[in-house]
């Protein structure tokens, strides 16, 4: 194993810096606060950023990368992050003395291929339009759906781990990882890019039988990952486990008892759920092409988080009933008042603040302020536990100060109460 000088002092000078800050306190005191929301005894709400515009936000050059080998660009990269953000909009990141690598574990899900054109209006942007060509229209396609082989190279995950672990020199703890893909229980969003979303839409009222066989096969496939996983022990540990989609994974209920580090269950975990596409069709639909399928796998973790852009304010009472449930997204495009109201004290109200007001000509700061304090004030009236997620950042006009702004605002008015 061969690192050249000035990698290992680029990443060892950023590892020291990170972990100078983790160190703090405060590190605790928002770990405590992420465990009491998700316990639902929340102190106030939680604040995150993610899913953020990186290529827009280096106007100082301090995300400039500089190592040569890849693998060290990629720990550079995220160390920078990490960095940056800690420094410019912080809100209630956790910043953790440890980085992780993750295992060399190999397979195919569902064994076919997405087939697609897209369009880039913003070269340096990877938010970009896709057109999907339909790989799924006939009996024949179906069976083409596969059940995977999950094999681990342990050779390669070796490597990885002594690479990192010479990398970073006892600074940050270095921690493997399993597949943090199999945590993200998502049919929809997979099939709508194998049949197109047209396609996909159309076929749930012309051909409802042709669907739920798709749906048998996928969900069996998936069903049959987790086991694989399981029982190799692939699966992310819970103490790695910071986050689920976007949002603080702390709880004080994982993992589960009869906890094995070196073979965690998915009873140990969070999860998280959606079906962006159904945001069109009735709860009826829902419950039979989603839930149905669905919350036998939901049901096999320890929480569960469910939704993301899919306004889910007029089917409460279908989500309400997904085993282990505890964190329910309630998009820009809900009835804040309905949502809240549905939720009340049971589930964290995970709301996504419209990110289209960072992307306006110029930044609005009275339009943020109103839009946050409205959405606190009505979980307030319902005692729904909250947390303001501001994610799906495509732009900020490159102007990286409206994420400082934004988070400013949302911090001042999640200690308001």
């Amino acid at each position: 194993m061969s690192l050249q000088a000035n990698d290992k002092s680029i990443i060892m000078e950023l590892a020291k810096s990170v972990a100078e800050i983790a160190a703090k306190p405060v590190q605790e005191e928002k770990r405590q606060l992420w465990r009491d929301l998700n316990g639902l005894k929340p102190q106030r709400p939680m604040v995150m950023l993610d899913q953020i515009c990186w290529h827009e936000l280096n106007y100082d050059g301090s995300l400039d990368l500089f190592c040569t080998d890849n693998e060290c660009r990629a720990y550079e990269q995220t160390l920078r992050r990490i960095l940056y953000q800690w420094k410019h909009f912080p809100v209630d990141m956790v910043v953790e003395p440890f980085i992780t690598v993750p295992k060399a574990v190999n397979y195919s899900l569902y064994g076919l291929g997405v087939e697609e054109n897209t369009l880039v209006s913003d070269p340096d942007n990877d938010v970009i339009s896709h057109k999907y060509i339909n790989v799924l229209d006939t009996d024949e396609d179906v069976e083409k759906i596969m059940i995977p082989e999950i094999t681990h190279d342990t050779t390669e995950t070796k490597r990885r781990i002594d690479f990192a672990n010479e990398l970073f020199d006892g600074i940050l703890e270095v921690r493997p990882v399993g597949d943090p893909g199999s945590h993200f229980i998502q049919i929809w969003d997979p099939l709508s890019c194998l049949m197109g979303p047209d396609n996909a839409a159309m076929a749930l009222i012309d051909r409802p039988d042709f669907i739920h066989r798709i749906m048998k096969k996928m969900t069996a496939s998936f069903s049959s990952m987790l086991d694989q996983l399981e029982e190799q022990g692939l699966l992310c540990d819970t103490r790695s486990q910071t986050l689920v989609h976007c949002t603080g994974a702390y709880s004080d209920e994982l993992p589960a008892t009869g906890y094995d580090e070196k073979k965690p269950r998915c009873k140990d975990l969070w999860t998280a759920g959606l079906a962006q596409m159904f945001s069109m069709v009735s709860p009826a639909m829902h419950q039979e092409f989603e839930l149905d399928y669905v919350n036998p796998i939901l049901a096999r973790f320890g929480l569960v988080y469910y939704g993301c852009c899919d306004p889910l304010d007029l089917k409460i009472d279908i989500v309400r009933k997904i085993p282990n449930l505890r964190k329910v997204s309630m998009s820009p495009w809900v009835k804040q008042e309905r949502g809240a109201e549905g939720l009340g004290k049971d589930f964290v109200f995970s709301s996504k603040p419209n990110p289209a007001n960072v992307a306006q000509p110029e930044f609005q700061a009275d339009v943020v302020t109103k839009e946050l304090t409205d959405i606190n004030d009505v979980c307030k009236k319902h005692g729904c536990p909250l947390e303001l997620i501001l994610k799906d950042i495509s732009t900020v006009k490159y102007d990286p100060t409206r994420l400082t702004k934004w988070a400013n605002i949302a911090m001042k008015v999640a200690m308001s109460g």
